[in-house]
């Protein structure tokens, strides 16, 4: 029997709270740009997880939720809207003939990242991952052209799956209020102590910009 949505958001929940005490803050350089799965996300906004709890931690909770929402329109697409489920198919096998995936099979916490790390002025990437995967796919053949009256139904199917999209995100959201207490209590049991031991590491070395056995420069003894 299918499982209700109410089982599904909590068993993601479960899942993302197992992991969480794995969580360490990341040690390299940020990115630049937002992550678009998360910033302003009313899936994270309905968990209780403010845009001061760090992304790494947003994103494992936020793609497993996306991951309900998406099984959900997989199904009613499905079910109701043919042309859709014709053109996914189409593009799914032609995802499978790329000899190179490197976004596929990844886990939660790093699904839907970008595949490479921002690039740094003066220093050029010899290669990239995203490059590689563009190269691959460029060896496939396109999926063939459609008529202007397959786009305009195709496009009325897109609406109708967005539609539904939206509508289980909304009841995916309602559900997640009823969590709130237990992922506040592992935020704060897990991922404050760390954060607020980087801001003392951060403010020490402030305040101690030298070392202990090396005086500032120009000190006379």
């Amino acid at each position: 029997m299918e499982r209700s949505l109410e089982t599904q958001v909590s068993q993601a929940v479960d899942a993302w709270l197992r992991w969480l005490p794995r969580w360490e803050p990341a040690t390299h350089r940020g990115r630049v740009a937002p992550c678009r799965r998360c910033f302003g996300s009313p899936v994270l906004s309905a968990a209780g997880l403010g845009s001061d709890v760090p992304h790494g931690v947003q994103h494992g909770l936020s793609t497993r939720i996306k991951t309900i929402v998406d099984h959900a329109v997989a199904e009613y697409t499905a079910r109701n809207l043919p042309l859709l489920q014709s053109e996914l198919d189409q593009q799914a096998t032609r995802n499978r003939a790329r000899s190179y995936r490197p976004a596929e099979g990844l886990e939660p916490e790093f699904e839907g990242l970008p595949l490479d790390p921002d690039p740094i002025p003066g220093q050029p990437f010899l290669f990239t991952l995203s490059g590689m995967a563009d190269e691959a796919d460029a060896d496939v053949p396109a999926l063939p052209p459609l008529s202007a009256e397959a786009k305009a139904a195709l496009r009325q199917e897109v609406g109708l799956a967005d539609d539904y999209a939206n509508m289980v995100g909304r009841e995916v959201c309602a559900i997640l209020l009823h969590h709130r207490l237990r992922i506040q209590a592992a935020l704060a049991e897990y991922v404050e102590p760390q954060v607020e031991a980087l801001l003392r590491e951060l403010s020490e070395s402030l305040d101690a910009p030298f070392g202990p056995t090396e005086p500032p420069p120009g000190t006379v003894f």
